[in-house]
């Protein structure tokens, strides 16, 4: 069964960085094409950065520059590091495949605030 367990997010103050981590069950990186997606409230998710299986990224344009993300396929994580960070990128981050298989774990929230 996979399980992919997000974590990483909080409250940070504007212009902050997190990074947040996606713990995937199996060899599903080496297998898989991965993503990161964010949902606001009300709103559908949306892909913002996937790598693939070879390493390769992706990001949509409206955060490039802000998002980096990065897998350790030892470990079997897939990260998202965020950086400068503003009040209006607060929301729910989820990683799945790239295209999604639904294998939503609960996600992680990112608050930020001052």
């Amino acid at each position: 069964q996979v399980q992919l367990v997000e974590s990483g997010g909080g409250l940070v103050q504007p212009g902050g960085s997190l990074r947040l981590s996606c713990a995937a069950s199996g060899r599903l990186l080496s297998i898989y094409t991965m993503g990161w997606y964010r949902q606001a409230p009300g709103k559908q998710r949306e892909l913002v950065a996937f790598i693939t299986t070879g390493g390769g990224t992706n990001y949509a344009d409206s955060v490039k520059g802000r998002l980096t993300i990065t897998k350790d396929n030892n470990k079997n994580t897939v990260y998202l590091q965020k950086n400068s960070l503003k009040p209006e990128n607060a929301t729910d981050y989820y990683c799945d495949t790239n295209p999604m298989r639904s294998y939503w774990g609960q996600g992680t929230q990112v608050t930020v605030s001052s």
